[in-house]
């Protein structure tokens, strides 16, 4: 088994399609952990509601690719996202595989790590919750150090929120 980072976000019923969503990636790879759920801004859609984001810490026993095609884009499709020209258009929900292992990969398919991660504070801060010490493969980048610099301001954490996904999802026995 090998641990990955998968982000989570929606901006269309986001209460429910994150908390789905974490269930249905729970019936297939095993949780390890759930960072805390952020209210974010929407990146590149002004207009648009905010983003409920987190990062979940999985384990997989599937090769990445298949992890990010047969897993996560079958997850969306169930729970009706629905693709278009506008790649920042709001979602039910959004799926990215950031991290698998100590892989680093760049491919017209998949690339990891995840490049958004020393960009996007809510990848970046998810997954330094889930794993401080961790090292960004490929470069001898820690996620303190990728994480430090980024803006928090519009990063509001639902604390209650996540604790009930958390409870529910981690501690009643289903993972």
């Amino acid at each position: 088994m090998t641990v990955a980072f998968v982000s989570i976000g929606s901006n269309i019923a986001p209460e429910e399609n994150v908390k789905k969503a974490v269930l249905l990636l729970g019936g297939i790879s095993p949780i390890k952990a759930i960072s805390t759920v952020y209210l974010t801004e929407p990146v590149g859609g002004a207009g648009q509601p905010s983003y409920y984001n987190c990062m979940v810490k999985i384990e997989s026993a599937l090769p990445p690719l298949e992890l990010k095609r047969d897993v996560l884009s079958r997850i969306e499709d169930e729970l009706g996202r629905k693709r278009g020209a506008d790649k920042y258009a709001p979602r039910t929900i959004d799926l990215d595989l950031i991290l698998y292992g100590d892989l680093a990969v760049t491919s017209d398919d998949l690339t990891l790590p995840d490049p958004d991660i020393v960009q996007r504070p809510f990848l970046a801060i998810g997954v330094h919750e889930l794993a401080p010490g961790l090292v960004l493969p490929g470069s001898n980048l820690s996620i303190q150090k990728a994480a430090s610099p980024l803006p928090r301001g519009n990063m509001k954490p639902l604390d209650h929120y996540t604790e009930r996904i958390r409870r529910e999802i981690l501690h009643d026995g289903k993972q």
